[in-house]
């Protein structure tokens, strides 16, 4: 049995542990140095009650979650966030992900945001997946985004409308 709930400043240990794991596995994230429970509290405050991050709970411990920031600082840009979604390894392929996106999707709609959008690694089917179930769309690639380990790295754009603008 799962539920989902946005998170608290208690779930950053939980969301640090997961997040590392992405960054390990070097296939979500050009991040490469791990956070601490300090660094993932201290995001939770800055993003404040607009930026909603929620997670997946089960069996009482938390195994996904999701989260949304603000793309752009220009007024025109308010209802766009950029979203991030991870699930713990030992979690993946249950559902998790899908009841984070479609949580946070929630989330974001009752504040006002019209559209989510991110950037996924080509190879990280699993995630392109996801996304493509829950209704985004991929609408290009950026390449050579960035480096990871030096390596030049592409990235797949993905959006979704909701809310107003969905309809």
């Amino acid at each position: 049995m799962t539920r989902t709930r946005v998170a608290t400043g208690e779930d950053a240990g939980a969301i640090a542990r997961i997040y590392n794991e992405g960054i390990a596995d070097r296939l979500a994230t050009f991040e490469t140095e791990p956070r601490t429970t300090d660094d993932i509290a201290r995001g939770l405050r800055e993003r404040g009650p607009r930026w909603p991050t929620v997670v997946v709970e089960r069996d009482g411990g938390v195994i996904a979650w999701a989260s949304a920031s603000e793309y752009r600082t220009r007024a025109c840009y308010s209802g766009v966030a950029e979203f991030s979604v991870y699930v713990a390894r030992d979690a993946r392929g249950t559902g998790a992900g899908r009841e984070a996106m479609e949580a946070l999707v929630r989330e974001c709609e009752s504040r006002g945001i019209w559209k989510l959008l991110s950037r996924v690694f080509p190879e990280n089917e699993p995630s392109r997946k996801l996304l493509a179930k829950v209704g985004f769309r991929e609408v290009g690639t950026y390449r050579r985004h960035g480096k990871l380990d030096g390596t030049w790295r592409d990235t797949v754009i993905v959006e979704r409308l909701i809310g107003e603008a969905a309809r």
